[in-house]
């Protein structure tokens, strides 16, 4: 008897910087969400579609939880809350290499307002981690709560990706395919490249520039002459202070944001590419953080703010 297709949605949780947007990229098979050391880089929950053949994942990235400090963080863990309540299975993720803290623990307790979602915990970067801490974070995670599934995975050498996937799909209802075959994100061509850019942006920073960088596209140009997109941007920080971080010595550093972004591979595989990215247009603005959620959190900016052209 052939398994029945199933499919649904999971939500990677967990604190900043624990492998959640690395993961569920490395599952889908392409790069759908941008990934940086900076905490609080994803803004809002981001689709990646994973298609196997008894079954669909739709796996929704949500910022990392933590115990909010600023406005944009409120509105972050709003963001999550709202995300939480809808989706089937939740899967908490915690770092091999790293031991349970505080921070896990208040997530952790999270969890139980959202009884309706089987919870899964995945231990993350088990490739850079010796075996014994790999046993010892199992234990420790196991014994947090009753687990439908502990799955230790690493997404940048693809260890037990394969295993994750079937644990998900064995707690998914029984469904047709939500989304076509070809369809691996809901994100549209503008949306991936306004996060391709502000990935770019944050790399490399100081923590003088905080994470609550935006980046909004201006335009995008097919060119006629030759198989070429030029993309016009502006970049969005919270001071006038911290223009001149991303500028850089004669604009030096805003010209290599633009030379980054078009490197990255997942904008190659964007259509329209080969990409121009004009530094002349390009813009830096100051937005207070106040004026920014929930306009911020959707990617957008004020186009009337005073840009530096």
């Amino acid at each position: 008897m052939t398994d029945p297709h199933r499919a649904g949605f999971v939500s990677f949780v967990g604190r900043p910087n624990v492998g959640k947007s690395t993961l569920m990229n490395a599952l889908v098979g392409e790069k759908v969400a941008i990934t940086s050391p900076k905490p609080q880089t994803t803004r809002r929950a981001i689709r990646g579609v994973v298609h196997a053949a008894n079954g669909q994942l739709i796996i929704v990235d949500t910022p990392g939880i933590h115990r909010p400090r600023t406005l944009l963080g409120e509105r972050l863990n709003d963001l999550v809350a709202a995300t939480l309540g809808d989706v089937d299975v939740i899967a908490m993720c915690f770092p091999a290499d790293e031991p349970i803290g505080p921070g896990d623990r208040f997530i952790n307790a999270q969890l139980d307002d959202y009884p309706r979602a089987k919870k899964v915990a995945v231990i993350t970067k088990v490739d850079r981690t010796p075996r014994d801490r790999v046993a010892d974070q199992l234990l420790a995670v196991s014994q947090l709560r009753e687990w439908e599934s502990l799955v230790p995975t690493s997404a940048t050498d693809g260890i037990q990706l394969d295993v994750l996937v079937s644990e998900l799909l064995a707690l998914m209802p029984e469904s047709p395919p939500l989304y076509g075959e070809e369809t691996t994100t809901e994100e549209s061509r503008t949306d991936r490249i306004a996060e391709l850019i502000r990935e770019a942006a944050l790399e490399g920073v100081s923590d003088e520039l905080p994470h609550s960088i935006a980046v909004t596209v201006e335009d995008l140009v097919e060119r006629e002459d030759k198989d070429l997109l030029e993309i016009y941007a502006s970049i969005f920080v919270e001071r006038d202070s911290q223009k001149g971080i991303i500028i850089g010595g004669g604009g030096s550093r805003l010209k290599s944001v633009g030379s980054r972004a078009r490197r990255d591979r997942a904008a190659r595989r964007l259509p329209g590419v080969p990409v121009a990215a004009r530094e002349g247009r390009q813009g830096v603005a100051a937005r207070p953080e106040a004026a920014g959620p929930p306009r911020l959190l959707s990617g957008r900016a004020d186009r009337d703010s005073p840009l530096l052209r």
